[in-house]
């Protein structure tokens, strides 16, 4: 019994200029423990899928359409707010893309650390601030007993992406959602960042949900990998098998694009043009105006590819101009 099972979720937004098609139809399942790749460029639905599942996303002009998310007998997408209240943030955390954006400048990171010790676990006093200060070292921050004193804008970048980690293990959730949380930092606090969730991963059990648009991250910290494009999943596989055996053009398209495979001297590959429109989906393949790697005359025109069983845990979408090679 996997600890989240998501099942045909579709969320989309009315809009005065139409209906965007942001998530449609994705289903995926995360066991405890597990790291769970979500990678895509940036429009794909990656962020949106998992808003959906916390109740983040803003209705209106949101509305999850159709689909299931059970976690624990509970599922998340029928949840009331005050059900939602009592595993957000406790049983499943966040972090966020850009911490200066998700911490309150006006609060010190002590007050914000404290927050859902006193909400989850009725915390307060010397008993909390221990908590936070212990959360704040277990993050490798240096004398944490002074810093837990400071507001969110006197930690450089690195520091507040993990005073947010911080945070967002507090509670010892069950389940981790990571939301791009390396995208604005160089190269050698990413893999600060990326060991230090890892390690605490390995510490607490937790379960990881890690989105992203870098391959090189997936193929760093996960176990299993939902390549996504126009808002659906076009492959899923374990991590192994997706690098041995990319099937979907569009995964090989985004392997190709990594510059450290690339033969010295070889022009950088690039995928031409731009996802579709979302509010203006297209009836057959979405990927066929960009298919350089395989056989765009080949592309579904006629209905939109489904996902196939190709066995090892190997899923990708049956549209045979993008599995030609």
């Amino acid at each position: 019994m996997p600890l989240l099972d998501v099942r045909n979720l579709t969320t989309r937004f009315h809009t005065r200029n139409g209906v965007v098609h942001a998530v449609e139809d994705v289903s995926f399942s995360v066991e405890a423990g597990e790291t769970l790749g979500i990678v895509g460029e940036s429009g794909s639905g990656k962020s949106v899928t998992c808003y959906s599942l916390l109740g983040l996303i803003p209705q209106p002009p949101g509305r999850i359409e159709a689909g299931s998310a059970i976690f624990d007998g509970v599922d998340l997408l029928k949840a009331s707010e005050k059900q939602l209240r009592k595993i957000r943030g406790k049983r499943i955390s966040m972090i966020f893309q850009d911490p200066m954006t998700s911490l309150n400048p006006f609060m010190k990171v002590r007050d914000q650390l404290i927050e859902p010790l006193e909400l989850h676990e009725g915390l307060s006093g010397q008993k909390a601030l221990s908590r936070a200060i212990q959360a704040l070292e277990e993050v490798g921050i240096s004398e944490a007993s002074k810093r837990i004193e400071s507001y969110p804008h006197e930690f450089s970048g690195g520091m507040r992406q993990r005073v947010m980690i911080a945070m967002a293990l507090i509670t010892r959730p069950e389940l981790l959602i990571c939301d791009e949380p390396t995208t604005a930092l160089d190269v050698t606090v990413q893999k600060q960042v990326l060991d230090l969730i890892r390690d605490r991963q390995k510490d607490l059990g937790t379960a990881v949900i890690f989105i992203t648009h870098d391959l090189a991250v997936v193929s760093e910290v996960c176990d299993h990998v939902n390549v996504m494009y126009a808002g659906r999943i076009v492959e899923s596989a374990p991590k192994a098998e997706l690098f041995r055996h990319p099937m979907h053009s569009y995964t090989r398209s985004l392997l190709k694009s990594i510059p450290a495979i690339q033969k010295k001297g070889e022009q950088l590959y690039t995928i031409p043009g731009l996802p579709p429109d979302l509010s203006n989906p297209p009836k057959g393949c979405a990927f066929r105006p960009r298919n350089t790697l395989g056989n765009a005359e080949l592309c579904l025109t006629d209905r939109r590819p489904q996902l196939a069983d190709k066995g090892h845990e190997h899923f990708v979408q049956d549209c045979p101009g993008c599995l030609a090679s």
